[in-house]
């Protein structure tokens, strides 16, 4: 029983050691970085990153291929000529990244509570004064008054808007033709650095003739926008506030 304890105090002791090693390694970074612009990433494969895992979607059962002999027609084909988009791991579509979202909610919620509880004596049993002490009966042996009330209000006025163009890669091709597709952009200008990720799963009859895509026709999207540098920085709140933040329960 000791030592069922012990161990989720040392978890808990155990996260503020991680989050300073985590700020201090940030912090050297940020030190060894001094006066230099935020530095590019390297051209990696997606595929030999550390954790990366293929992706795993509800497929239908297989089917046989079938061939039409004799005839000018490929099966599968949309044209007479070759067909210039993505299909296969390695291939480059462009993605769209249209997202406009605007969103305004308002919620209003107001509640009220008042409860009282009274309990008296008049007599004890045809006296007005109580046995062997011989004193005054109390009017009011119990009483009890209590009053809660609640006023709740939330407002969310959101509106956001993205457009842009990334080149994206094939990384992977499920078992029904899906394609998996990740594409990354990294611009910087002077000392800030600017990040665009893009991923997800792509229909290919969704690529069009020029092949492109729209960012809304991407299954299991995941679009990231933001960046690093100078000014990032400074809209960071410090990394003890933020571990104070997390570990502090007021």
């Amino acid at each position: 029983m000791r030592l069922k304890t012990l161990v989720p105090a040392g978890r808990i002791a155990a996260i503020p050691l991680a989050g300073s090693l985590m700020a201090g390694c940030s912090a050297l970074d940020r030190i060894r970085l001094t006066g230099e612009e935020p530095p590019l990433s390297r051209i990696e494969n997606p595929t030999a990153q550390p954790g990366y895992r293929p992706v795993q979607m509800p497929m239908p059962a297989p089917q046989a291929a079938t061939y039409n002999p004799n005839s000018l027609w490929r099966n599968g084909s949309r044209a007479f000529f070759k067909d210039q988009r993505a299909h296969q791991i390695g291939d480059i579509m462009t993605v769209t990244v249209n997202i406009t979202d605007k969103a305004a909610i308002a919620n209003q919620t107001q509640r009220s509570r008042t409860a009282a509880d009274d309990s008296t004596v008049e007599n004890f049993f045809g006296k007005t004064t109580l046995p062997i002490v011989n004193s005054t009966l109390p009017t009011k042996l119990f009483t009890q008054d209590s009053s809660t009330s609640t006023d709740g209000k939330g407002t969310v006025n959101r509106q956001e808007a993205l457009q842009t163009n990334v080149a994206a890669v094939v990384t992977q091709v499920l078992p029904n033709g899906n394609l998996v597709v990740e594409g990354r952009q990294e611009i910087r200008v002077n000392y800030e650095m600017r990040e665009l990720v893009v991923a997800g799963i792509v229909r290919p009859e969704d690529i069009q003739s020029d092949n492109t895509i729209d960012s809304s026709k991407i299954a299991e999207a995941r679009i990231a926008y933001g960046g690093r540098g100078q000014l990032n920085d400074m809209q960071q709140p410090r990394y003890g506030q933020q571990l104070m933040d997390v570990v502090l329960p007021f």
